[in-house]
């Protein structure tokens, strides 16, 4: 069994006939390539893990064959999402209009573009603009609605879908058949479930459990760090009981001990604290809604969760029915 290639990376589509539940996008893209020349600038949205940076790529081979990487800049814009790089590394990039024969633009890629700043996203405007008579974009967000609708208007918008059950298991049995990784069924839909549709996410944790020794319910959990949700319960329980030093304690635990994703330990507090009796399930649902977006938005998780515990107790419900 090869442990040594990340298979997210082995197993990455080649082709965007490769694509795994992306029909109706494929068909559309393909319909582009047949005149690239006429090809407007896209914005792919959708779910974490459902092909947008891989399509963009793909798109980029079949359109420059071999030499695609020299007609090509991809930027991720969560870590370079501030004006100055639009306009000095993107702008430069614009500026050189080529002429080689097959080669119909040049091809900005810009992964997690919903992050970029406003004012990023006002200056790539204007170079959208600029230089469209050689240049095109794609544009990659989880979220639409975070770029600006001057850029939106000024692209095709393709929306990913999130990826089946059926197709990913499947797509989880071939990888286990090709490595000669023992699996069980129940253990790959365990992954689907902890994954959310997540393929990048699915295959990475099929890989580390298979490293433990075979793909099964226990080391998918093991490795999940889901053999914690007892303890994530008590502390959800703690937290709501306002015994902030305690809950705590407990979470600091989970975090440096364990190594739980905070990601993790907010959701299965979630899922715990919405089946207690005596809380306000709609102020619930707002808390950790906010708590959810400020992690997302990359805030401190430490700080976060335990800001998190000290304001749950405000969602019990008082003993005369109020919140």
């Amino acid at each position: 069994m090869s442990q040594e290639v990340m298979w997210v990376e082995k197993y990455r589509p080649l082709k965007l006939s490769e694509l795994l539940d992306q029909g109706d996008i494929v068909e559309r893209l393909n319909g582009l390539l047949k005149k690239p020349e006429d090809m407007p600038h896209l914005l792919f949205a959708g779910p974490p893990g459902t092909g947008k940076t891989t399509t963009a790529i793909c798109l980029a081979k079949q359109l420059m064959g071999d030499i695609w990487r020299n007609y090509t800049l991809e930027l991720n814009a969560s870590d370079e999402r501030g004006i100055d790089v639009v306009r000095e590394r993107i702008k430069t990039f614009t500026m050189f209009a080529d002429r080689v024969q097959g080669i119909p633009f040049r091809l900005i890629i810009l992964d997690e573009g919903d992050e970029m700043t406003s004012s990023a996203q006002t200056a790539l405007r204007r170079i959208m603009e600029e230089s469209s008579a050689h240049s095109r974009f794609i544009i990659i967000a989880n979220y639409s609605s975070s770029i600006i609708e001057p850029i939106q208007s000024r692209c095709a918008i393709f929306r990913f879908k999130k990826i089946e059950k059926a197709d990913m298991v499947k797509r989880l049995e071939f990888i286990c058949k090709n490595e000669d990784a023992k699996y069980d069924v129940a253990a790959l839909g365990l992954i689907y479930e902890l994954s959310g549709g997540d393929l990048r996410l699915a295959i990475n944790q099929l890989q580390a459990a298979a490293a433990v020794g075979e793909v099964s319910t226990e080391n998918v959990r093991s490795i999940s760090g889901i053999s914690r949700t007892k303890e994530i319960r008590e502390l959800s329980k703690l937290a709501l009981d306002g015994d902030f030093k305690k809950s705590h304690e407990l979470l600091t635990r989970l975090m440096m001990v364990y190594g739980v994703p905070e990601d993790d330990i907010l959701k299965y507090m979630y899922a715990e604290a919405m089946t207690v009796a005596d809380v306000d399930k709609a102020k619930l649902a707002k808390i950790f809604a906010e708590y959810d977006l400020r992690l997302v938005r990359g805030a401190h998780p430490d700080i976060q969760l335990s800001a998190l515990l000290a304001e749950l107790p405000s969602a019990k419900v008082k003993e005369d029915g109020s919140g």
